[in-house]
């Protein structure tokens, strides 16, 4: 179909993006334009393209190929930064914001970026902290919308990316999500395929205004899909 969504992929080679990707198998209505540093598998029945190239490239790319909506899951941990808090704001706040601005310069509309529940500029937490400046960040950046997605531990099967808290919340969270009820709930934990099929469902919608989603919010919008 000629008048499909052209959707801008960032993460697309990690856990929440290569569930994105899955998604939209049979999605005749979205384009997906993933971009990495690194090829990956496409399962037949998705339309999309994967351009690879280093992350200094990636905002020309954005421009070049000038996307409806942009559905960025781009993300790492400081334990993979060997602990270096410059690196990982390199990438989770300063990639994520660049990105982002080239996106919206080149005429898309609409911004989906994967966060984490407990995002705040107010958080003692160094991550929460990024979380929280990025998602203020993307807000004044000129997007007609914006969703903001703040799952809990993801569940899923990370390739070749060992993360303990979250291989643990696969293995725990289902139970410890059954004493997280009312205000709680946020904190339960979520299959990665959800936060995907959300995102995906999400980047359709075309009232303009700024959300933030968590966890039964999350759900929901999977279930659109």
């Amino acid at each position: 179909m000629s008048d499909a969504t052209r959707v801008a992929l960032l993460g697309a080679t990690g856990l929440i993006g290569r569930c994105v990707i899955q998604a939209a198998v049979g999605a005749d209505d979205v384009h997906l334009v993933g971009i990495a540093r690194r090829e990956v598998p496409l399962p037949a029945g998705v339309r999309m393209e994967l351009l690879v190239a280093q992350p200094q490239s990636w905002s020309r790319l954005l421009r070049d190929q000038r996307p409806a909506a942009l559905i960025c899951a781009l993300g790492t941990t400081i334990a993979k930064c060997g602990g270096d808090r410059a690196i990982f704001r390199s990438i989770d706040q300063d990639l994520v914001l660049e990105t982002a601005r080239a996106a919206q310069e080149s005429g898309a509309q609409h911004l989906v970026l994967v966060s984490a529940v407990g995002a705040s500029t107010q958080s003692r937490n160094f991550y929460l902290r990024v979380k929280g400046e990025v998602e203020e960040g993307v807000m004044r950046l000129g997007f007609k919308r914006v969703d903001i997605l703040q799952p809990g531990l993801l569940r899923g099967r990370r390739d070749g990316d060992v993360r303990p808290a979250e291989r643990a919340a696969a293995l725990l969270g289902p139970v410890a999500d059954l004493f997280l009820h009312g205000r709680l709930r946020r904190l339960r934990s979520i299959e990665a395929t959800a936060v995907a099929r959300a995102a995906l469902a999400l980047s359709r919608r075309k009232t303009a205004g700024r959300f933030r989603h968590q966890h039964d919010a999350i759900m929901r919008a999977a279930r659109e899909l």
